[in-house]
């Protein structure tokens, strides 16, 4: 594993004239590999070129001021790159006692002592992960080059662009399926290919088998899906060792401290079974000792103790009131039972602190000094210990003893009362579990019957229930099919007075649309219908737009008839697309109506309306291969001058 570990030497992220310099250690397993001090541009550099399992600090305010700089410091991290915080997330934790679990000295005025002992730290798994983005990963491709304007040269060139982020995001979703990710994919359409292409990918960021990087006519930016809320995960999820004392009967007491001897918490309940006091326990952390204020331990007790296979602890003697009020004193208590269990839990850590104080002495840095007292309340000796904890082996031998020569002949007789509660348990368990045996086959019987019932129950209950389903359905479709017919009868009857008004032969008949809109056309449309070889005669055309002329070109029209202004009075744009499109549009203000649908004009003024289209067309067209020769001839001539340039 390799931990780059960064500490302020001078300056701050917040100060605009004194930028930040870091104290570096770079380690790799057991070895420092680099120790440096550096600036933070030169830190990304490094960061991206060694690319660290793990980036550690003592504090995020050493790095970024704000959450929106957490999110970019995030992302500007190799994918593997974790960003952890040893002193904590939002519980924070002293460099200096984070040290001292791990028996480590250090001159906290030194930066690059205190970086070596953060990266030690979290070598060892100690710290949190900082979490700011969901297992949803984007990937956006896009132009790395912006295609301008010009002329024809220019559209070949934004063809070319278009084309090589089509590419791009083709192989890219390729990548993507061989590697079995789902995605969904978003593009922009444009000349030639796509502008831009978001892939939304089901997978976090280190799973990803792209980066981001931008290059020649494509660039490809690569971002998490942010959390609404910085979120901290624990490197390594472990329990806290526990002393519990438990004080047994109608009411029962719970008290747990730490192995430091502060109390974590305290209880007291009239409803607590065995389960629930367990579960408790599991809650808090650990337990490794189970504590009892009298002696022998109860059963109820010592019946909790081996549920979590802890070692018991007892007094000598029962601990007397005036002991219990001086230990528990200084304590919040609620009632007696709590102050019994705060005193069975105080009793038993000073009694092993005895026990732990010369060990700890001689333990070698970098150990977690709570794995070497719970190892050595299992019995192990410190050499065992720390073998285990750096996974050497050592030669086997007998574990120290856990209780003093003074003690063994109470031991003895404590262990000799234990057995006799086993034994009366074990006979009390086998008669439970006859009577269990004999009311579980009753209640199976009991379950067949009422299975059988309610089967049958549901079957009838589930057909009915879809039968229902089935007519609603069907009544629904059925309204709305007389609807639709309804709207289709109107639809034809109106289309069969309009064919029943037929042309003379000097007229020529139109269908009257009162303005040239898309509301309009499509409204006509549904209502009378538009089909090919139609002349449709627009009252007003002042709401024109480019769309509607494209739409007209879909209905496959001869031709359109203005009938506000004259033909030259039109806009010239909206007469080139009609030219474009390659759609009749004449301006004969004279309407026979017979109708609000339809109408008859002259077919003399149409026919000459029609010629001098043609007419209009053909010096369109000829307009536009003359401009089209004279942008070749001077994108000729310019590339001649630049090969006269470069030869000459």
């Amino acid at each position: 594993m390799k931990v780059c570990a960064i500490d302020i030497i001078t300056g701050s992220v917040r100060s605009r004239t004194r930028a930040p310099r870091y104290a570096l250690i770079m380690r790799e397993d057991d070895t420092i590999q680099i120790e440096d001090s550096i600036s933070k541009t030169r830190l990304f550099r490094m960061i991206a070129r060694e690319k660290p399992d793990i980036l550690a600090v003592d504090s995020l305010q050493e790095i970024t001021t704000a959450t929106d700089d957490i999110y970019a410091f995030l992302e500007s991290l190799p994918p593997d790159t974790k960003l952890v915080v040893v002193t904590g997330g939002e519980k924070k934790t002293g460099l200096t006692e984070i040290a001292r679990q791990y028996n480590i000295t250090f001159n906290r005025f030194d930066p690059f002592a205190e970086a070596r002992v953060i990266a030690e730290v979290a070598m060892l798994g100690h710290g949190v992960e900082v979490i700011a983005f969901e297992k949803e990963t984007e990937i956006v491709i896009t132009r790395n080059r912006s295609p301008g304007k010009g002329g024809w040269s220019q559209n070949r060139y934004a063809r070319k662009i278009h084309g090589h982020v089509m590419v791009k995001s083709r192989e890219i979703e390729e990548s993507l399926k061989k590697n079995g990710l789902s995605f969904k994919k978003t593009e922009k359409k444009a000349f030639g290919g796509v502008s831009r292409v978001v892939l939304r990918v089901n997978a976090p960021r280190t799973d990803i088998p792209v980066h981001t990087h931008r290059g020649g006519d494509v660039q490809v930016r690569i971002s998490g899906k942010r959390l609404d809320r910085i979120q901290y995960r624990e490197l390594s999820a472990r329990l806290q060792y526990l002393i519990v004392g438990i004080d047994p009967g109608t009411t029962i007491g719970i008290a747990a401290l730490d192995l430091e001897g502060n109390l974590v918490f305290f209880t007291s309940s009239r409803q607590m079974a065995m389960s629930d006091v367990i579960v408790t326990l599991y809650e808090h952390g650990k337990p490794i000792i189970i504590a009892s204020d009298v002696t022998p331990m109860p059963y109820t007790v010592d019946k909790i103790r081996r549920a979590f296979s802890a070692v018991p602890y007892t007094p000598r003697q029962d601990i007397s009131v005036e002991s219990k009020f001086e230990i528990a004193g200084r304590y919040e208590y609620a009632n007696d039972h709590e102050r019994d269990a705060i005193s069975a839990a105080t009793e038993a850590w000073r009694y092993w602190q005895h026990k732990w104080a010369p060990v700890l002495k001689r333990a070698p840095a970098g150990l977690n000094v709570n794995d070497i007292r719970a190892g050595l309340v299992k019995g192990l000796s410190l050499e065992q210990i720390t073998a285990q904890y750096r996974k050497k082996p050592v030669p086997e031998e007998t574990p120290a003893p856990l209780y003093s020569q003074d003690s063994t002949d109470e031991r003895i007789r404590v262990l000799e009362g234990t057995i006799k509660q086993l034994r009366t348990h074990i006979a009390d368990q086998e008669q439970e579990i006859a009577g269990f045996a004999e009311r579980n086959a009753e209640l199976e019987k009991q379950i067949q019957e009422r299975d059988t019932v309610l089967y049958h129950q549901y079957r009838q209950d589930s057909e009915i229930k879809k039968r229902d389903i089935i007519i609603q359905n069907l009544r629904r479709k059925l309204k709305q099919e007389e609807k639709n017919n309804k709207k289709l009868y109107k639809r034809l009857k109106k289309i069969q007075e309009i064919k029943k008004q037929e042309p003379t032969e000097e007229t020529c008949r139109v269908k009257i649309i009162p303005s040239l809109s898309r509301e309009d056309l499509r409204s006509y449309a549904e209502s009378y219908g538009i089909g090919s070889d139609d002349i449709l005669f627009i009252r007003s055309s002042k709401t024109w737009g480019r769309g509607i002329v494209q739409e007209l070109a879909l209905y496959d029209i001869k031709g359109i008839i203005i009938g506000d202004k004259e033909i030259d009075l039109l806009d010239g744009t909206l007469v080139d697309l009609f030219l474009e499109h390659d759609i009749f549009m004449a301006s004969i203000r004279l309407l026979r109506q017979s109708g609000q649908e339809s109408g008859y004009v002259d077919r003399p003024a149409l026919q000459d309306a029609i010629l001098a289209w043609e007419r209009r067309k053909d010096t369109y067209e000829k307009k536009k291969h003359a401009d089209m020769l004279d942008s070749l001839f001077v994108e000729y001539q310019a590339e001649r001058e630049r090969e006269i340039r470069r030869h000459g």
